[in-house]
């Protein structure tokens, strides 16, 4: 066995150890560094969690990539439309990364009741729509079918249906400006199949999802021109060089523009939570670490004579230093270990009992959202680990200090 493993391991078994003066100082250190990892993990699940959400959510109601006319001006309302007959279309072929392709229109519009009215943009979709995030948002009814003959289906939000007071088999009426004003406004008869509720008001307030033909037929289109494509990608780290490559794949009269420059303010406060994340983990591991340092301090006090013995019977400093920082590596385990079965339950209580809601007015998002990745559990561990061990080798060269003479005698 490793000398130096088998005394730090003595020293951790011994009675005197649980009741020396130390004891508190070591409880302390432990606490720090159970405390710090429980924030530190909550920090990045919560963090990474609601971008995640959020970024789903802007995606849902646009694409990650927005494929449309340069004199579009990326509005809500399809002004000019596209030729679905392009050479990219249904997939990229040269393209990596991208996971989906499909087909879009919007159109402004008014819902009017007898006793009220409302804004809101109808937007149109085909039979290639991805309705993978409105599973989730669902709250009644079903979602619409779009593949076969054009019906009179809607998917309306949560947040309209209770200001208009409407439910699922309700008849709406949706009211659109014609061409020329002169003319009496178009109307056209929708049935309410399904409810949404994605949390993003900012959306839920504008959108209803109908068929892409009746959006064609109110604006006079063929039956291949559509108002944009949206474009999804695998990874949305690569955003921006896969949003370049599109982009040099369309054609000269099409622009692309990606979410995160669509909305700006909203992705500019999102990369803010990266900041403030590094931060906590970085002050979080310095307060572990500055209590490691003091409990091995103490330690090494309390040891002097033994540091002593062990020089005079011929143990190199290098030596002496292992003892301790194996003692300090136990320590770092143990709070780690209380640390993460803290952390983990707390994350796993608010993904599954969602205790914690949030102001969608202001986060976008019902509650505060969880990820659990095993990557990010693993790595913030052995950062940590390392980084607090690294930080005590510092104070143990003052065991190179003590003279074997003067420390046998110390009292």
């Amino acid at each position: 066995m490793n000398f130096e493993f088998f005394i730090a391991r003595r020293i951790i078994a011994s009675k005197d150890y649980k009741s020396s003066i130390s004891a508190p100082i070591i409880k302390i250190a432990i606490t720090a560094i159970a405390i710090g990892i429980v924030m530190m993990l909550i920090s990045i699940a919560a963090g990474v969690g609601l971008q995640n959400k959020i970024r789903e959510k802007v995606s849902a109601f646009n694409g990650d990539i927005i494929i449309t006319n340069f004199d579009t001006n990326f509005s809500n309302d399809s002004q000019n439309p596209i030729s679905k007959n392009q050479e990219f279309y249904p997939s990229f072929k040269n393209i990596e990364g991208i996971k989906h392709l499909q087909v879009s229109a919007s159109k402004g519009g008014i819902i009017r009741t007898e006793t009220d009215f409302e804004g809101v943009v109808v937007k149109g979709v085909g039979a290639d729509y991805n309705w993978e995030y409105f599973k989730d948002y669902l709250v009644a009814g079903k979602l619409p079918d779009f593949m076969g003959d054009l019906n009179q289906d809607i998917l309306i939000s949560e947040y309209l249906a209770n200001r208009l007071h409407f439910k699922v088999g309700d008849k709406v009426t949706t009211f659109y400006l014609n061409d020329e004003v002169s003319k009496t406004p178009r109307s056209r008869g929708f049935t309410i199949v399904g409810i949404y509720n994605s949390g993003f008001q900012q959306f839920d307030e504008q959108f209803i999802i109908t068929d892409i033909r009746h959006i064609q037929r109110l604006n006079k289109w063929e039956d291949d021109q559509i108002g944009a494509f949206e474009v999804f990608v695998t990874d949305f780290d690569d955003i921006i060089p896969i949003g370049n490559a599109v982009y040099n794949e369309t054609g000269s009269t099409l622009d692309t523009q990606t979410i995160r420059t669509k909305y700006a303010s909203i992705f500019e406060w999102l990369d803010l939570f990266d900041f403030n994340i590094i931060m906590i983990i970085g002050i979080m591991i310095l307060v572990a670490g500055i209590n490691m340092i003091t409990a091995l301090l103490v330690l090494i006090l309390e040891r002097t004579q033994m540091i002593g013995i062990l020089k005079a019977l011929g143990s190199s400093d290098w030596s002496v230093r292992k003892v301790f920082l194996y003692n300090a590596m136990y320590l770092i385990g143990v709070g780690l270990f209380w640390g993460n079965l803290i952390g983990i339950g707390l994350l796993l209580i608010q993904k599954y009992g969602k205790f914690f809601p949030l102001n969608p007015d202001t986060y976008y998002v019902n509650e505060a959202p969880v990820y659990l990745s095993l990557d990010y559990i693993l790595i913030l561990n052995a950062g940590t680990f390392l980084l607090c061990l690294i930080m005590l080798l510092i104070p143990s060269f003052i065991i190179s200090k003590i003279s074997p003479v003067k420390a046998i005698r110390f009292d």
